[in-house]
């Protein structure tokens, strides 16, 4: 499906391309070194997804490059807007495909893993994937959705957790960081639904959206490493404690429970 010296030459232009990425502020440096971190821990962890799923090495290597470029829209939407969040810049997945055809980097690839890279990447950030689209489209698009959202809950859990001791207004996403929790979120998880980005209104709410992503996982292997890293107990640790909290977090971790026995 693709070739190595293909998934290579792709590598080659990624490093290239972030490394013009330069500033002498540290906090858009931490930026940008945090999604380098990031982009490679999802090549990670989409290998180990599609290891797990029995894909032939061309595959593998397909998927690795739908990691790659998954977020290369990030690097420009943070030079242009200082901010992570698209609905106060523009969407990051759009971008990066965007990005990609303008350096010409897919020209000369298979037209099958060129049309799937450009599928996966630009559905890889959506609420829900389309209801109708073909099958193979469909498996890629699972598959870095899941790897992205495995190493989305390490880095907000690092952060949450408060290792640097410093702020990151960007993963933030500039939401105010009080106690406050809107019904509409608690309403979302109770339904078995991702918490609807418009509902999100603070910090904790955007901790419970993360939470809620249970329900959009696709694989078992997924479900078994949010089990086995403890992401969900860690995850709740940094979110307030009351009634309702404690009820959702229940019911997410009985949805995941019943994704593992199956």
């Amino acid at each position: 499906m693709l070739k190595f010296f293909e998934l290579e030459l792709f590598q080659q232009w990624f490093f290239e391309y972030t490394s013009r990425f330069t500033s002498i502020d540290p906090e858009y440096t931490r930026n940008i070194v945090l999604k380098t971190a990031h982009t490679k821990n999802v090549c990670k962890e989409i290998i180990d997804i599609a290891s797990s799923l029995g894909l032939n090495q061309g595959e593998i290597n397909l998927a690795t490059a739908i990691a790659l470029f998954h977020d290369i829209g990030r690097f420009e939407q943070y030079n242009r807007y200082q901010t992570f969040a698209d609905h106060k810049s523009e969407n990051h997945a759009a971008l990066g495909i965007n990005i990609l055809k303008e350096n010409l980097i897919l020209e000369n690839i298979d037209p099958e893993a060129r049309d799937l890279i450009i599928y996966s990447v630009l559905h890889h950030n959506c609420a829900v994937l389309p209801l109708k689209a073909p099958e193979k489209e469909l498996f890629y698009a699972r598959m870095i959705r899941d790897a992205d959202k495995l190493d989305i809950f390490r880095l907000v859990i690092d952060y949450y957790q408060n290792k640097e001791g410093t702020q990151n207004v960007a993963l933030e996403l500039g939401l105010p960081n009080n106690n406050e929790i809107s019904d509409f979120v608690i309403s979302d998880i109770k339904a078995g639904e991702i918490v609807k980005i418009q509902n999100v209104k603070t910090l904790n709410d955007f901790k419970l959206l993360q939470l809620s992503w249970i329900y959009d996982i696709n694989y078992h292997w997924t479900f078994k490493c949010i089990k086995d890293r403890n992401y969900f107990e860690e995850l709740f640790e940094s979110i307030p404690k009351n009634d309702k909290t404690t009820e959702i977090y229940s019911l997410a971790c009985s949805y995941l429970e019943n994704k593992l026995s199956v």
